[in-house]
């Protein structure tokens, strides 16, 4: 499909996304949203890009490789979890840093829960991409 229109579209809806996406991801672990969501809509912008570049752009960029992503994501996971388990001797357990206050964000809470999100964020991104790569008709 080539779309003057949906290019141009996307040009403007892909960063906005994306952005989105990493605003869904750094809340969830406060109000709903988290790691899945983002990659999901992280997961929409890839495709959505992919609709009108095509997927050889895509691959061009070597940057998400959906295999890799997944990979790093269940390790980052399974590492923030473990973090508990050496501090505090509980699995799972949250593991927070002292609060910044940021001039123009405001409060700024790190911890293990965003550490984790962010592994769910790559799985789900990853293999979301994985699976729309085999639905391409032009997948070699």
């Amino acid at each position: 499909m080539d779309s003057v229109i949906l290019r141009t579209a996307t040009r403007f809806l892909y960063p906005l996304l994306i952005l989105l996406s990493l605003v869904v991801l750094y809340r969830g672990h406060n109000l709903p949203g988290g790691g899945f969501i983002g990659g999901l809509i992280a997961a929409s912008a890839v495709m959505l890009r992919a609709l009108a570049v095509g997927w050889d752009e895509i691959k061009a960029s070597r940057i998400l490789k959906p295999i890799a992503l997944m990979q790093y994501g269940l390790i980052i996971a399974c590492v923030s979890s473990l973090i508990g388990l050496a501090v505090n001797n509980v699995l799972f357990q949250a593991v927070w840093l002292p609060t910044w206050y940021l001039p123009v964000i405001g409060k700024l809470k790190l911890g293990t829960p965003i550490v984790f999100d962010i592994g769910v964020y790559m799985v789900v991104l990853g293999f979301a991409l994985l699976c729309a790569k085999s639905l391409d008709s032009n997948n070699n």
